[in-house]
């Protein structure tokens, strides 16, 4: 019986220099079954002209232009977040495996992927569905891609002082922030940029929106949570006439006056996970939850 050999689009990280031998095994692992291989042109060419690997694959592509049974993200959660932008709503599952330190979204180590693609090959795994946000500036489009898997972040361009953000949830006034930003973040951006400024842990697959200003003037304002089909206007006013709007760490310049709209895109991007792999178990691991620290 002919069966039809699985399809792979390759994403990897080009700084990880000593991690080209977690690549060869990959490869090596696929090619026992009889995998199609495709890797992104940027991570080829890393690992073909400055790594010096010899490998075959079966072809190469430009960023979006690939159709695959299964991204695969090699390197961390920020390489995972590259795949996911060019993944779009293409509706293709993505396994990330970390060749760094543990994360949330890569969270398959080199050690596991034997195992892991043996169960992959078995339907082993599950899927999970991860929201994501969209932002539009006074009804246009903004210049770099507007979809965010973590998070939305509006921040001051400089060192300047302060921004104000005028703050409203479904046309209902909400807040004013003095603040040195504001971070908009999905459950799946929970335990990034949000968390580093005091925002709630969120369990991955609840629907819901956290909202945490960043360095807020004043102090009685705090994180809210809100229903993730719920939409936010912002009105940004800034002594320095513009600042930044940061998309998963992309960020681009917005003009004061610019009216921002955040909201749930319409279309999500698919996680594969082992299934013996919870994210409370990860949260402990990698955050040291509830380790007792006082020797």
């Amino acid at each position: 019986m002919n069966t039809v050999p699985m399809r792979f689009a390759l994403f990897g990280n080009t700084y990880q220099v000593k991690k080209s031998a977690h690549i060869l095994r990959l490869l090596s692992i696929l090619e026992k079954r009889k995998a199609e291989v495709y890797v992104y042109r940027d991570f080829y060419q890393f690992l073909t002209k400055e790594q010096k690997l010899d490998i075959q694959v079966a072809g190469i592509f430009d960023d979006n232009q690939f159709e695959a049974d299964m991204v695969l993200s090699m390197g961390g959660d920020g390489t995972f977040l590259k795949a996911a932008s060019y993944v779009g709503n293409k509706n293709i599952p993505i396994l990330g495996i970390n060749t760094g330190r543990l994360g949330f979204l890569a969270d398959v180590s080199p050690e596991e992927m034997e195992e892991t693609f043996a169960d992959i090959y078995k339907g082993n795994y599950r899927v999970e569905s991860r929201s994501i946000l969209q932002a539009t500036s006074n009804g246009q489009p903004l210049k770099g891609n507007p979809f965010g898997l973590n998070e939305i972040a509006i921040l001051k361009r400089d060192s300047s002082s302060m921004i104000t953000i005028h703050t409203s949830i479904n046309g209902a006034y909400l807040t004013t922030y003095q603040a040195d930003g504001l971070v908009i973040a999905t459950p799946t951006g929970s335990t990034a940029y949000s968390l580093s400024v005091g925002g709630p842990v969120i369990v991955p697959t609840s629907n819901t929106i956290a909202i945490t200003p960043v360095a807020p003037h004043s102090l009685n304002v705090r994180p809210i949570v809100i229903n993730d089909d719920w939409e936010i206007t912002l009105d940004v006013e800034s002594r320095s006439h513009n600042f930044l709007v940061a998309i998963d760490g992309r960020s681009e310049t917005c003009r004061e006056g610019s009216r921002l709209t955040i909201r749930k895109a319409d279309y999500q991007i698919q996680v594969v996970k082992r299934t013996n792999h919870i994210f409370f178990h990860t949260l402990r691991d990698k955050m040291m939850w509830g380790a007792d620290s006082r020797g």
